[in-house]
């Protein structure tokens, strides 16, 4: 596990830069350094080594030299594929996964990553063709930025140019001389509906992110220029050849549901033991959930074979809101080492700035501090932690997937008693019992679902910036609009989670997982989110994700005889955090931060915003509307803008 960064440009500009842009990343790797400086380029890394300790210096190469490698991640079936290597002649001087990579890429070229099972960002340099080749792993669990001298096309994309630099997080870009600070307000925009920024230009103009599943090839030939292109080799797509035949027999029903549990537990306990491969102690993050059980469950097994011991578990709480007991249950029953941790609001507070500092790019999720916190303290006994991201997802776990199933009965209704006797109801100015259920049900799953977290409405927006001081390009469901051409023809359901698959899961999640551990230089892996795992989950029935009016459906049978019932049983947990309630009882610590903030002053509408936190505080809000989140996510913001565009002036 490693922060890699790179820059290109003549020696003045790279041998200036580069190791101040390693450097500034050594959060994600304390243990080592090493850095390659060409003509025309230098790229680097910082290490935190993992496995093969002592010989896993970076950057590597291959024997002649020609293919040299810095990397981010790890390769889980690095030791299946070294014998297939080495019975093609190649040579390794090295244990390490990363070897594997030069080799793989001398015998595959750019086709090589179809071959890794694993969470990666890397750079390669072929000397022989001068081009330098990136990759992301196929969810992004590992980030890579990137910056281009020319501005991105009308939808937030990069649009030819060239490369100017590159790497695992955006502090580093921004020591690149070349690279100027100036704030994509169409990001900021975007942030505020979704709590994170989920186009592919970052809140800096010209800084984007490489899109997970996808590679991107750089031309060094040319002098003074560094043009590049970008492909997509992977995709996320349900298996069809599944879906329940109308006249399939009760007894066919329950011999298929048996044999997916069984394939779900296998394909699980594989990936968490491949998962560990490690040569240090390795924890596992435990919510007291279903899906944080299974792993430490799985764990302790593998542990238990190899005569190991316990496993040390983490879990964090606040005195007012926590899940510890939940968590206690599953560590009481495998016999792990358990550890809690517990968290107080000044504390929370006092280590914002920091941890925006961390994220490069404000997320507007409570949970994302807790897991600093909790990265901090396993810190202190494990090098590596394993967590259940990603089980939601693919598996159907969130409560909201079962939407359409319960609106269906609105949904289906002739086009005109939607028309002109249920949506008039929706024109009332005020709420009602079943407004809600009424506006999903007459409105289409792509003008209304855009993903698992919707802030701000475009009402609010509209509210909020000042004189319509920034017009945005596109509305919310016009950013999601490819994805959704992307599975036509799909239920409703399936739609749900292809969006989070590719907007809330890497723009939240995997986000907040990978910056908040790396920030404590500690290793998050993700077993769920494994390629085996993943293309497995493409081939669930719908009739097996959601059933007995519970999500997961067929990862709860299947792993119900390892877990105690009460665990099997729970909704979601998450860490939650008890936000909305210390603003409650303290605004004044939040509102100074965002009142007196540069930014949203010159933007935002502060009347709005001052009534919100009136709304919050005085608990007179009808529905179910969370007021918190909204004041969380300008929070948030703020503080990006004055440790970003402020402090680094």
């Amino acid at each position: 596990m490693c922060g890699i960064a790179g820059i290109i440009g003549n020696r003045e500009i790279t041998s200036t830069s580069i190791d101040k842009m390693v450097d500034i990343i050594s959060h994600r790797g304390p243990d080592d350094r090493g850095i390659l400086a060409e003509d025309n380029f230098a790229f680097g890394m910082r290490r935190l080594s993992i496995i093969d300790l002592s010989g896993g210096h970076q950057p590597i190469s291959n024997e002649d030299g020609t293919i040299t490698v810095v990397f981010n991640g790890e390769i889980y079936n690095y030791k299946e594929l070294r014998p297939e290597l080495l019975a093609r002649g190649h040579k390794f001087k090295t244990e390490s996964d990363t070897e594997g990579l030069v080799h793989l890429y001398e015998e595959y070229g750019k086709d090589m990553v179809k071959h890794l099972r694993g969470m990666f960002a890397f750079a390669i340099y072929d000397s022989k063709k001068n081009q330098i080749f990136i990759a992301r792993d196929y969810f992004g669990i590992k980030p890579l930025y990137f910056s281009t001298d020319k501005d991105s096309t009308n939808d937030n994309k990069p649009d030819g140019g060239n490369i100017l630099s590159f790497g695992s997080e955006i502090k580093s870009i921004l020591l690149d001389p070349r690279v100027k600070k100036e704030i994509n307000h169409e990001g900021v925009y975007q942030y505020l509906s979704f709590q994170y920024n989920p186009l592919e230009e970052t809140l800096f103009k010209k800084i984007f992110k490489l899109t997970p599943g996808h590679h991107l090839t750089i031309d060094l030939s040319k002098e003074n220029k560094s043009p590049f292109v970008i492909e997509k080799y992977w995709e996320y797509e349900f298996n069809n050849e599944t879906k329940e035949l109308g006249e399939m027999g009760e007894k066919n029903r329950g011999d298929q549901e048996n044999s997916f549990a069984k394939k779900t537990k296998d394909i699980i306990t594989d990936s968490v033991a491949h998962h560990m491969i490690s040569d240090v102690p390795v924890g596992v993050f435990l919510s007291g959930g279903i899906d944080s059980g299974i792993i430490a469950t799985l764990v302790q097994e593998e542990r238990n074979k190899a005569k190991a011991g316990p496993v040390s578990t983490f879990t964090i709480g606040f005195k007012e809101v926590s899940e510890q007991e939940a968590a206690k249950e599953v560590a009481n029953k495998i016999g792990s080492k358990h550890n809690e941790i517990l968290i107080t609001f000044e504390e929370y507070l006092k280590e914002l700035p920091n941890i925006v500092w961390y994220f490069d790019e404000p997320v507007a999720d409570p949970s994302a501090v807790s897991l600093f916190f909790l990265a901090r303290e396993a810190r202190k006994q494990v090098k590596v932690v394993l967590s259940g991201e990603g089980a939601d997802e693919l598996f159907g776990g969130y409560n909201i997937y079962r939407e359409p199933i319960d609106v269906r009965v609105l949904s289906q209704l002739p086009f005109f008693v939607k028309k002109y006797f249920l949506r008039p109801f929706l024109k009332l100015p005020f709420n009602f019992i079943g407004k809600n259920f009424i506006r999903r049900g007459v409105t289409k799953l792509e003008d209304r679902y855009i993903g698992n977290a919707n802030i701000f409405n475009k009402k609010d927006r509209d509210l909020l910036w000042k004189n319509n001081k920034y017009m945005p390009k596109y509305s919310t469901s016009e950013v999601l609009k490819e994805f959704y051409m992307e599975t036509r023809g799909e239920n409703d359901s399936r739609k749900m989670q292809y969006i989070d698959i590719k907007t809330w899961l890497r723009g939240d999640i995997l986000a907040k997982a990978d910056k908040m551990t790396m920030a404590n230089s500690l290793e998050l892996r993700v077993p769920f989110l494994d390629k085996e795992v993943s293309d497995f989950s493409e081939t669930i029935p719908d009739r097996l994700k959601y059933k007995n009016k519970k999500t997961k459906y067929i990862l709860r049978k299947a792993f119900t005889d390892i877990l105690p019932k009460t665990t099997a049983d729970r909704r979601k947990l998450g860490f939650p955090t008890p936000f909305g309630a210390w603003l409650k009882n303290s605004p004044e610590e939040v509102m100074n931060v965002i009142l007196n903030n540069e930014y949203i002053k010159e933007y935002m509408n502060m009347d709005f915003i001052e009534d919100l936190v009136k709304k919050h505080v005085s608990g007179k809000v009808i529905g179910k509307v969370d007021i918190s989140r909204k004041i969380y996510a300008l929070l948030m913001l703020s503080l990006w803008y004055n440790k970003f565009i402020i402090e680094t002036e």
